[in-house]
């Protein structure tokens, strides 16, 4: 079922009744039902690698890695959204109904795309900060080798560090997981046409 109507604003209640019975996937933007554009090949391969190398880091760590299904509630802007990877430390906590849906992320990455990039950058990510356990923020470029690190520092303070090159790490600070850029973009290919 595709979320189509003349309604203009939906209630939280309304959206994830809708949400489930729809084939597609939507986020929730304050009343908005926005449908999510679908991924490219480079994206798919960017999250699923990084989400293996990551999982399988973490793997004896009390934390849990969700991918792009699972739902992240954020209650002070009133937004769900899918990030495309998530790390808990501890248990989920989830918002009801049910445990599709989450509102506890240390750490969310997210691979930018052309339709999304400014958002995630901007309105997104001002949204996530306000989420109490959330400390690291992970932006990865699917068009050239370019990899943000958000990592907050202290309450309303957040420090980036750039990645350029293939020589590059990624370490992060909330959970003990590093990875060279030459690894995360092995599979990638820039000459794929977008």
């Amino acid at each position: 079922m595709t979320i189509a109507s003349d309604k203009q604003t939906y209630t939280p209640e309304e959206y994830l009744k809708l949400e489930e019975e729809s084939i597609e996937k939507h986020e929730y933007r304050n009343g908005e039902i926005v449908l999510m554009t679908g991924g490219t090949t480079n994206h798919n391969r960017l999250v699923l690698d990084f989400c293996t190398y990551l999982n399988f880091a973490l793997r004896e760590q009390t934390t849990e890695v969700f991918v792009g299904d699972v739902r992240l509630w954020i209650p002070r802007y009133r937004q769900y959204t899918y990030p495309d990877i998530m790390v808990v430390e501890g248990q989920p906590v989830y918002h009801p109904p049910g445990t599709t849906t989450i509102t506890n992320p240390t750490v969310i990455v997210e691979v930018l795309s052309k339709s999304t990039q400014a958002r995630d950058r901007g309105d997104k990510f001002r949204f996530y900060r306000s989420i109490p356990e959330f400390k690291e923020y992970i932006l990865i470029d699917q068009y050239s080798v370019l990899v943000e690190h958000f990592v907050k520092t202290a309450d309303h303070q957040w420090m980036l560090t750039e990645s350029e090159t293939k020589e590059s790490q990624l370490s992060l600070d909330s959970v003990d997981f590093e990875i060279s850029l030459e690894e995360l973009y092995k599979r990638v290919n820039f000459d794929e046409k977008v």
